[in-house]
């Protein structure tokens, strides 16, 4: 049995631990408010932008000569990764979940005979990948932002890379892989494909009312090839952008949920074992009364 020494030294470590945990609880709330309205303030663009680009390309007649961008390169034989984690851990299943998501994902590309690459955006994601996809890695990108708040040129340097790879021929098919915000206690391991331009399908609706859907109104100066080979670039980094703050945002939520359940666990754990103490306590002492009771009736 432990002694009221050990007890005492238990509950004072736990109060220690229970006082960490709710001043990061506190530190993640006050960083989620300004990280939630970045990642909700870039949902509207990414999303415009994503519609703006599926209007145009629908009035597009793919040829050999269209922009690799949107046809691609005629294959989709190696497929490319891009993962984005957290930098930092102590935030619940926010980066086990993602993990294990992109992990199913390669088994089930591998299992249809495709070649995997991975890029990996935060430390998370390239040290838990790197046990047993060391391989597969071709980059990692960690520390965006330097700790501060994430611009669109911190995240540019990951579309860039990514572009210069497409162009030199590293692979055929780009899928973008984080947690996408959906709210505070909730964030969707999400893999949307950004290489090549993917139209989004209309269900339960017949061809003519979906063609007149994707179908723009407008006339467009220069043509729309032109329009496409701009924006299609600029599309990937909106979108690279998006993904990065959802997963800051996520980061946070996640982060805060979790260092509330901890200093949770931690005030039940010192209720529980300062009961302990105070039992061995009184066991203690009528041990030493039943002593001194004894020695007095002996004498």
């Amino acid at each position: 049995m432990p002694s009221l020494k050990e007890y005492r030294n238990s509950i004072a470590s736990v109060k220690s631990t229970r006082k960490i945990t709710s001043a990061m609880k506190m530190v993640a709330a006050s960083k989620l408010k300004r990280a939630q309205e970045q990642a909700q303030a870039s949902q509207p663009y990414a999303l415009a932008m994503s519609q703006m680009l599926t209007r145009v390309a629908a009035g597009v007649t793919i040829t050999p000569a269209s922009p690799k961008l949107l046809i691609g390169t005629g294959s989709d034989q190696t497929h490319l990764l891009v993962v984005v984690t957290s930098d930092r851990g102590l935030c619940g299943g926010f980066n086990g979940n993602l993990i294990r998501f992109v992990r199913a994902e390669i088994r089930r590309l591998e299992s249809e005979g495709k070649t995997v690459k991975l890029l990996t955006v935060g430390r998370k994601a390239r040290d838990m990948l790197r046990r047993d996809q060391k391989s597969k890695i071709i980059e990692s990108f960690v520390t965006l932002g330097g700790g501060k708040r994430l611009t669109f040129a911190d995240s540019n340097e990951v579309t860039q890379f990514v572009l210069d790879q497409f162009s030199t021929g590293a692979f055929d098919v780009c899928a973008l892989v984080y947690n996408e915000f959906k709210s505070v206690l909730a964030q969707k391991p999400t893999a949307q494909q950004l290489i090549p331009f993917k139209l989004p399908e209309a269900k339960n609706v017949n061809d003519n009312k979906k063609e007149s859907l994707l179908a723009s109104p407008y006339a467009f100066e220069p043509e729309e090839e032109a329009i496409l080979k701009s924006l299609l670039p600029r599309n990937i980094g909106v979108q690279m952008f998006r993904a990065l703050l959802d997963s800051a945002a996520g980061e946070q939520a996640a982060r805060m949920t979790a260092m509330d359940n901890a200093t949770r666990n931690a005030g039940d754990m010192i209720k529980k074992v300062t009961l302990k103490y105070n039992r061995a306590r009184q066991a203690h002492i009528t041990k030493e009364l039943i002593e001194i009771i004894s020695g007095a009736e002996a004498v």
